[in-house]
């Protein structure tokens, strides 16, 4: 009996040193945790700076871009826009004609089958 009461004396220390370790555990996680926490505030505070930077530098950049842009295509001189406008109306009148044959359902366009007389028509609309 006295060895049972014995163990159970030495079992009853070992339980408490389990359970002042495990205390002594917890409040170390509790305080690497607040340390962590207070390391992260400053992170996280960079990061919101540096996406804000980020933002602002993408949009110094995009701002270039058209500015560069703008620069390397300037407006066309009437002249030229006039030109552009011809040929696309050209283009357009000339669809027609050239659909069917492309799709294979019709000969070749009668009237463009002269490449001088083509492009004559095409001098004649471009001094109109």
């Amino acid at each position: 009996m006295t060895s049972l009461f014995a163990q159970e004396i030495r079992l009853s220390k070992r339980h408490e040193d389990i359970v002042s370790q495990r205390l002594m555990l917890l409040q170390q996680m509790e305080n690497k945790l607040g340390d962590q926490n207070k390391e992260k505030t400053p992170q996280m505070q960079r990061a919101e700076t540096a996406l804000q930077r980020n933002l602002s530098l993408l949009k110094d950049i995009e701002a270039a871009e058209k500015s560069l842009q703008t620069q390397n295509h300037p407006v066309p001189p009437p002249e030229v826009a006039s030109l552009e406008t011809l040929y696309w109306a050209s283009v357009e009148e000339y669809i027609p004609k050239w659909e069917q044959f492309l799709l294979g359902r019709a000969p070749y366009p009668i009237g463009v089958e002269n490449p001088n007389e083509a492009e004559a028509t095409i001098q004649k609309e471009v001094r109109q």
